[in-house]
């Protein structure tokens, strides 16, 4: 279980070294959320789009992609640029109180936030993290200071940095600061109720670092980490059951008819083909865009594929469900829980046939990779078997001749990544790397 430190406060109060110093001696990680917000604030700013329009600022959302790399310090990349430096001005921090009033950026920000808090011990500062970002965060701190001495830090940093704003400039870019980030609509800036308040006003930075570190060691000592809880047992399978020669030549000889059909009505494309395992048994986790995807997975596979379908397909007329079922589908029901499914999938595995998930769940209609379910995490993890990624990418509108490219991506074993068992921390590490991987394929023809 991951220990989650939330450090909230005014603008200028130090969260950002605090934060980066106390998370270096007690080796958490620190998520910089101010840093996303002004990165937000400084790419709307670049592109001319008004931070006082929200509807502009929402549609430039789905052109911008942050990270945040550790390169000995911490550092924030804007679409592929390090922007680090960048968005540390008086405009840009203006900005960032614009935008981090309006709802669709706070969301558009709190999955990245949450998916890396799941799976880290962190120091995650800001402005709401103890009240929204992280209610139950193990430690919740709330840092201050007044608003002069604030202000004299800012102007300091500044100074050395070239900066020509004067000190009256800073304490009023402060005050309205301050007056913004309390009085905003969405997730206004107070001190969560079961916060521990330290005024930082007389204390040097070393001296607010250890009194962060001491509150973290003494809310976290009481609270050892227990042993995971296991969802599942694990059931490595063994690959002990091989297809017999006799079927596999059938499956081979309609796959290569199947394939010949497809290349007439599709302008399909193949990559990665070297990284379809030989063997059955392994999990193939996809984007979905269309119904025909299991097929398209399994041009390429030398052992027949399984996948799971909804249970209403199974209602439909007997050819109809003699010939899904025939093509290696299985019924889901939502209603016998996920134990039912689970067993069902391994049994597939264990009997030599690839199983292929679809994470997302639905189908896209826009072609962009969706969150994915912990569902294809939990099977691997219960079987301890290959993952394969794969992308499955449509271009144009053509109905007949469409063009359409599926990516296979290099297999991952739960194992190599650190993932032994079904614990919920492990779950999401390994179904984030899944996504990671079907994302990067996906996008590649993006970029």
């Amino acid at each position: 279980m991951s220990i989650n430190v939330a450090l909230d406060g005014p603008s200028g109060a130090g969260k950002s070294t605090i934060a980066k110093m106390a998370a270096a001696r007690l080796g958490f990680v620190y998520v910089d959320t101010g840093a996303m917000y002004r990165t937000i604030a400084y790419y709307v700013i670049k592109e001319g789009i008004g931070v006082d329009d929200p509807e502009a600022v929402k549609a430039a959302l789905s052109d911008i992609k942050i990270e945040l790399k550790n390169e000995g310090t911490q550092q924030v990349f804007l679409n592929g640029d390090n922007v680090s430096d960048l968005i540390r001005t008086p405009e840009i921090s203006m900005g960032a109180s614009k935008v981090s009033a309006i709802p669709e950026v706070r969301a558009f920000l709190l999955g990245l936030q949450k998916d890396i808090a799941a799976t880290n011990d962190i120091i995650m500062d800001g402005r709401d993290i103890g009240t929204v970002v992280l209610p139950d965060a193990q430690v919740k701190i709330f840092l201050t200071a007044s608003a002069e001495e604030r202000a004299n830090r800012r102007f300091k940093e500044l100074q050395e940095k070239g900066d020509p704003s004067t000190y009256e400039e800073v304490l009023a870019d402060i005050n309205q600061r301050d007056y913004n980030d309390t009085h905003r609509d969405i997730a206004p800036l107070k001190q969560a109720d079961d916060a521990v308040l330290v005024d930082s006003s007389a204390l040097t930075l070393e001296q607010t670092a250890e009194e962060i570190v001491k509150v973290i060691t003494e809310k976290t000592a009481k609270k050892k980490e227990r042993k995971p809880r296991e969802l599942m047992p694990v059931r490595p399978i063994t690959k002990a059951h091989k297809y017999s020669p006799v079927k596999l030549v059938f499956y081979t000889l309609l796959r290569v008819i199947v394939l010949g059909l497809y290349h007439i009505f599709y302008d399909i494309h193949f990559e990665g083909t070297q990284n379809v395992p030989k063997d059955g048994g392994n999990v193939f986790a996809s984007n979905h865009r269309s119904y025909q995807d299991p097929v398209f997975i399994a041009l390429h596979t030398r052992t027949p594929l399984s996948y799971m379908a909804k249970e209403e397909l199974f209602q439909q007329n007997i050819l109809f469900t003699g010939l899904i079922k025939f093509f290696g589908a299985f019924p889901v029901s939502r209603g016998k829980g996920d134990t039912a499914v689970i067993d069902t999938s391994i049994e597939k595995l264990e009997k030599g046939r690839n199983l292929v998930i679809f994470p997302e769940g639905t189908r896209s209609k826009d072609g962009k990779v969706g969150p994915g379910k912990t569902g294809v995490a939990l099977i691997a993890a219960v079987a301890q078997t290959k993952i394969v990624p794969v992308g499955i990418i449509f271009e144009g509108k053509l109905k007949f001749r469409r063009k359409v490219t599926v990516r296979y991506g290099t297999p991952l074993m739960p194992a190599d990544i650190g993932v032994s068992g079904t614990d919920p921390r492990s779950l999401k590490k390994l179904k984030l790397k899944i996504m990671e991987e079907i994302t990067n394929l996906v996008e590649q023809n993006v970029n």
